[in-house]
Formats: C-alpha cells, structure tokens, sequence
C-alpha cells in the first residue's frame, strides 16, 4: 500500500467515513492563493490576498470499485475551501463542491447520485478555455450562466453516456418539491458534447424552478418568503429574486492550429414569470421576462511548453423589464502562466470590466467582475499574482 493510498485511508478515517478497501480510493486537491490589487470594491482601493481565482482550492476523494462485466461502482467527494483563512466554502458544507455514488458501465454509460455538476458545466464550460487558464474573474457577468461553475445541483440524478464516435451526451435532474408542490426548486438539464482531433464542441439547456431558493444559494432550502433574497452577490441580477423559472441555453467550441487555441462561447439568460413572491422579493414590482445574451471570444497561446498566455474578450447585454436592468457589460481579461511541474505554476491575472445602463436594482449599471464586490462605479480593475499547487 503506497503513501497516498495509508494518507488517504487515514483522513477518511478520521473524517468518520469507512472503506473495506482503502486501495480503491484516492485522496487529491490543489491549493490556489495569490496577492492583489482591486480598483474599486465598493467605493476604495484594496490590496489584499484572494483564495481560488485561477482555480478554486479544494481537497477529495475518488475511488472506484470493479465489479466484473465492464460495471464499476465510483464516489466522489469534493470540499472547496478559502486558504487565506481556512474556511469552508460552498455555504459551510464539508463536501460542497460534489458528494456523489454510481454506476458505471462501458457500454451503457455512469448513472450518479447526489450533489452534482449541471450539464451546463459539464458541457460546455469544460470545453471553454477562458475558464481552464483564465481565471474566476473572466467569467460572464455574476457567473449568471454558471459557466463558471459556483453553483450545483443538489439530490440530483445524473446520466452520462459513453463516447459514440466523438459523441456524449447527458443529463441531471435535481428533485425539489414540497408538499403540495411536486415541482417546486427543480432543476433539470441536458447537454450533448463533440470531440475530433483539434476540435471540440458542446451544448447545453438548463431550467431551474425558483432559482432565488434552489440555485441561486450556497445551500438551497426549500423556505419561502416574500423578503427572502439569496441572490445579493451581484447586482447585475439580483433585482430578479422573485423570477419562477430561471432558463439557461450555452454552447462552447474551439480549435487548436498548432501552440494557439480559437474558442467561442454564446449563452442566453432569462429570468421569468418575475412577479412570483413566494419564491423571493421583489421590492420594484417587476413582471415578465428579464434576458440576458452574452458572446466571448478566447484566445490561448503556448510560448513554450511551461509557459502560456490567455486573452479573453466577452460583451454581455442585458433586456430588463422596462427601464429596469436593460444594460451591457464588457469584460477583457489577460492572464500568464509558467509551470514549474506539471503539479506546481505561477500566474498573472488582469481583469477589467465596463458597465452601462441599467442593472436590475434600477441603479446605473455598475461593473461586478465575478466573485469580487462590486464598483460604485461603471468600470473595475483586478490584478493578481498567484501560486497553485495540486496535490
């Protein structure tokens, strides 16, 4: 038994999980902290330090398990944390990232069980670049297509298929309901991916029911209340709270020629049947549909094979309610990173964000860079240096 595998089955002891056969499991993570400087976080300069820009850090577990005829069983648990103070993230969970169990068959595909990656995630922001090299702060406006990756599907149930020819296909569904309710907080999503040679491509839907309470929220619950409000991290769309129905279409491709890799991204965001109390506020009485269309482009270059550089252009525009929310957004970000090893790099983050119009607090719009407090004003800047190192 080697050193990871004793380490492994010592830390799932500890953490009261039992395994009859500590070989099967893996114990892996990295570790992402850089310092920065922010233009403008609520009105002053910071500089500071900030955990899991590039990357968010974390630490899990993975096994499988082979049990003849080409079927294996498989779990994954996966805890974020900041490591500038230690804490958890994803609301506090232990395993808040993703806490699953499946089967897996070479011919008929994995079916998991458990908290999950919507199909969204899983086929498209895979394949975009921009999210892999660029880091948190290039993501669309808020991560309000999640193409990002902040949020997850909880007591979800998940079917992926085998490769058909470059082809896959998926879906997840995420059992809300509450008595009386059978659809209320529930999350669905389907997506197909293609992959050839240089090329790869992919695209999803999603459809989440009282997103405010079930999607928006480090841990959805199945409260309601007419001042509930899960949605203050951005106020590009937080004014939306009391939308029934949060829809979501996404599709991603590019190419490699050589040491450059091309990539295009679309999304569409609508927040409808505003006006739904029950599933959030809804302070300026809006009604209808509130749409969001985002385009990005990327651009990844290797200089050598340690060192690469990405540049990332997306235009957001958003289609509010009257006045309210019909606004734009620009972001370009440009990052640099050398590997020491294949486990160890160095990097350099710019980020810079325009704002325009209206946001949905009928505020003039102001630049919200992902995962930042926003500027008081249309436009905000973010720097870093950082170190990852994944274990």
């Amino acid at each position: 038994m080697n050193t990871k595998t004793i380490s492994c089955a010592a830390v799932l002891a500890v953490c009261g999980i039992g395994l009859a056969h500590a070989g099967s499991a893996t114990l892996y993570g990295l570790i992402d902290y850089g310092v920065n400087y922010q233009s403008n976080s609520g009105g002053g300069r910071i500089f500071g330090g900030s955990s899991g820009i590039m990357q968010g850090s974390r630490w899990g577990f993975r096994g499988i398990e082979d049990l003849g005829g080409g079927v294996s069983a498989l779990f994954q648990l996966e805890n974020g944390f900041d490591s500038g103070n230690g804490r958890f993230l994803q609301g506090g969970a232990l395993f808040g990232r993703q806490a699953y169990v499946g089967l897996s068959s070479n011919v008929y595909g994995t079916f998991t069980l458990g908290r999950q990656y919507d199909s969204l995630v899983t086929f498209v922001e895979t394949r975009m670049n921009s999210s892999n090299f660029g880091g948190g702060t290039t993501a669309h406006p808020g991560d309000l297509d999640n193409l990002n990756n902040s949020k997850r599907v909880n007591n979800s149930v998940k079917y992926a298929s085998p490769s058909l020819g470059g082809f896959t296909f998926g879906g997840v569904y995420g059992f809300g309901g509450q008595a009386g309710d059978f659809s209320r907080n529930q999350i669905w999503s389907a997506g197909v991916g293609y992959d050839y040679g240089n090329f790869s491509a992919g695209a999803a839907y999603m459809n989440v029911r009282n997103p405010n309470q079930s999607f928006f929220t480090a841990l959805p619950t199945n409260v309601s209340g007419t001042s509930l409000n899960n949605m203050t991290a951005s106020p590009i769309y937080s004014g939306y709270a009391s939308a029934r129905t949060y829809q979501a279409i996404a599709a991603a491709g590019r190419y490699t020629i050589g040491p450059a890799t091309v990539g295009l991204v679309y999304s569409n965001v609508q927040f409808k049947n505003l006006g739904d109390t029950s599933s959030g506020s809804n302070p300026l009485r809006l009604t209808g549909t509130a749409k969001f269309d985002t385009a990005e482009v990327n651009v990844t270059y290797y200089w050598t094979p340690a060192l690469l550089s990405e540049l990332v252009y997306s235009y957001t525009r958003g289609s509010g309610v009257g006045s309210i929310g019909s606004s734009r957004y620009n972001n370009v970000s440009l990052s640099l990173d050398y590997y020491f090893s294949k486990r160890t790099d160095v990097y350099v983050i710019s980020s810079t964000e325009f704002a325009g119009g209206t946001d949905s607090t009928g505020r003039a719009a102001r630049a919200t860079l992902n995962a930042l407090t926003a500027s008081s004003s249309n436009r905000q800047t973010f720097v870093q240096l950082g170190i990852r190192h994944k274990f």
